[in-house]
C-alpha cells in the first residue's frame, strides 16, 4: 500500500510521500535513543510544562488539524474536531496526574520481608514503538505518546499508511512545544520494515492498534525478542437492551453506537441484542434513526456519515451485507453504495442473522448493525459472548439485578450500563480474549511501559 493521502469523499489523490530510507529510519533511531536518556533525567514539573505547552497547540490548530483528519479518512468534520481537541484533554489529564500515577509505593509493613524500608518505583523503559491504525488519526496516537512521554519514555510512529500528513503533523508537534529533539519520531515505512525496527536493540517495546493478524504478528516479534507488547486488537461490541430499558433513549442512542465516526470505531455497537418483548419498539426506532442521517460530503457542518475510509473496507461492507441476504438475513434499510464517487455506504441494519453468515463472526467496520431477538437475559449473555472478541459493552436496564448479572456475566474489558462506549482518559482501555492484550489510559496505561523496580532496605 502506498504511503498517500487519498480524500475517500472523492477517491482522488491528494498526496503521495516516499518511504524513509534504511539510512533515515537508523538515524531516527539513534535521536530516539538520545532522546530517552535525555527525557529519563528530566522531573515530572518538566515534563508536564511541556506537554501542556503541546495541548495548547493542538487546541490553537484545530481547525486546519481537524480539517486534515476529515480529508485523510472522511470523518465528518465535526467529529474531526471533537477528536482534536479530546486529545489536548488527554495531554492535559497526563500532565496534571502522571507523578501522582506514578508514585512510589511503600510497602504497608517492611518487617513482613525483614526490611526497615521497602518500596516498589515506576521507570521508563526507553524508546517504545507505536503502530497505529487510521480511524482515530490523532487520538490513538495521543492516548500512547501523552502517557508514555509523562512517563519519561520516547515514541516512534508507525502511522497508517492512508494517514501520512496526521503523522507528519505528530511528528513535529512535540519537539515544537519545548520536548527533547527526538522525544517523539513519525516513521514514513511501510508495514513490511516494521519488524526490522522492532527487532532493532534501541527499542524496548511496542504498542499496535489494529487488525487481528497484525496484533499476532507484532506479538510473535515481541514476544521472540523478549519485549514489552500492548495490543488492541478491535471488537465485535454487544448492546444488550432489556424490557426494562428506555427503549426509546436506548434506540436513539444505538444509531450513535454504530455510526460514530462513519462506523468505523473498535469500540462501536456491532451486535444489538434485543429482548423480545421490547424487540418491534426497539427496531422501528433504531432503523428510522438510521434512515433519517445525513450522508454527504464530511466537510460539510451537517453531515452525519461521511465516506468509508477505504475503497477495500467499503467494498468489504458490501460484500459483508450481499452475503447475508443471500443466506437469509432481512435487510431492513440501507446497504447499498451511496452516489457515483467516493466510498459512501448508506448505513444498513440487519435481521435474522445466523451463524453460518460472515456478518455473525466478522467485525463489520462501517454504519452495518445486526440486530438479535433473545427471549431472557441468560440467552442474552451467551448471545453477546458468542464472539472471538471482547473489547466494549452496553447494557440497558433499570433492574439492578440484571445489571449485575450482565456487568459479571459479559466477557469484555468494560461494560457501559445505559450508555454507549466511550473511551476517557481517566478510565482504562482494552480488551480480552482476541480484543488484545494490556491496557491502555489511566493509571494502567502510564504504567504499561515502565519498569516495576521493587526496592527493600535492610
Amino acid at each position: 500500500m502506498p504511503i498517500a493521502t487519498v480524500n475517500p469523499a472523492t477517491g482522488e489523490l491528494v498526496e503521495e510521500f516516499p518511504s524513509l530510507t534504511k539510512e533515515q529510519v537508523d538515524q531516527r533511531l539513534t535521536r530516539a535513543e538520545a532522546a530517552a536518556a535525555t527525557l529519563r533525567a528530566t522531573d515530572f514539573d518538566t515534563r508536564a510544562r511541556w506537554m501542556r505547552e503541546a495541548a495548547d497547540l493542538v487546541e490553537a490548530e484545530a481547525a486546519s488539524t481537524a480539517r486534515m483528519l476529515t480529508t485523510e479518512m472522511g470523518k465528518p468534520i465535526a467529529q474531526a474536531r471533537t477528536e482534536v481537541l479530546k486529545c489536548a484533554h488527554a495531554m492535559r489529564f497526563y500532565a496534571d496526574n502522571a507523578e501522582t500515577l506514578l508514585a512510589d509505593q511503600p510497602l504497608a509493613d517492611p518487617s513482613a520481608v525483614n526490611a526497615s524500608a521497602a518500596y516498589t518505583s515506576y521507570e521508563p523503559l526507553g524508546v517504545v514503538l507505536a503502530v497505529m491504525p487510521w480511524n482515530y488519526p490523532m487520538w490513538q496516537v495521543i492516548r500512547f505518546a501523552a502517557p508514555a512521554l509523562m512517563a519519561g519514555n520516547v515514541g516512534l510512529l508507525k502511522h497508517a499508511s492512508n494517514v501520512p500528513q496526521s503523522a507528519l503533523y505528530l511528528d513535529t508537534l512535540f519537539e515544537r512545544a519545548g520536548f527533547p529533539a527526538g522525544s517523539f519520531q513519525s516513521l514514513l515505512i511501510g508495514a513490511t520494515d516494521v519488524e526490522a525496527v522492532l527487532r532493532d536493540r534501541r527499542v524496548a517495546a511496542v504498542t499496535l492498534t489494529g487488525s487481528e493478524p497484525a496484533g499476532r504478528s507484532i506479538a510473535a516479534v515481541a514476544g521472540s525478542e523478549v519485549k514489552k507488547v500492548v495490543l488492541e486488537l478491535g471488537g465485535s461490541d454487544p448492546f444488550v437492551v432489556l424490557p426494562s430499558a428506555d427503549v426509546r433513549a436506548a434506540a436513539r442512542t444505538a444509531v450513535t453506537a454504530r455510526t460514530i465516526n462513519n462506523g468505523q470505531s473498535c469500540i462501536a455497537a456491532k451486535r444489538f441484542i434485543v429482548h423480545a418483548e421490547v424487540y418491534e419498539e426497539f427496531v422501528e426506532a433504531f432503523v428510522a434513526g438510521t434512515k433519517a442521517l445525513t450522508i454527504g460530503d464530511p466537510l460539510d457542518e451537517a453531515t452525519e456519515i461521511g465516506p468509508i475510509a477505504t475503497e477495500s473496507g467499503w467494498r468489504e461492507l458490501g460484500e459483508l451485507v450481499d452475503d447475508a441476504v443471500a443466506k437469509g438475513a432481512v435487510l431492513r434499510c440501507g446497504g447499498s453504495a451511496v452516489g457515483t464517487e467516493g466510498w459512501f455506504f448508506e448505513p444498513a441494519v440487519l435481521e435474522e442473522v445466523t451463524t453460518e453468515m460472515r456478518v455473525y463472526r466478522e467485525e463489520a467496520f462501517g454504519p452495518l448493525a445486526v440486530v438479535h431477538r433473545v427471549d431472557d437475559i441468560e440467552q442474552a449473555a451467551a448471545l453477546a459472548n458468542d464472539t472471538p472478541f471482547g473489547l466494549s459493552s452496553s447494557v440497558w436496564t433499570t433492574d439492578p439485578v440484571e445489571e449485575r448479572f450482565l456487568i459479571t456475566r459479559l466477557q469484555a474489558g468494560a461494560v457501559f450500563v445505559n450508555g454507549m462506549s466511550v473511551s476517557y482518559p481517566e478510565l482504562p482501555f482494552g480488551g480480552v480474549k482476541d480484543s488484545g492484550i494490556g491496557r491502555e489510559l489511566a493509571a494502567e496505561g502510564i504504567r504499561e511501559f515502565c519498569n516495576l523496580k521493587t526496592i527493600w532496605k535492610s
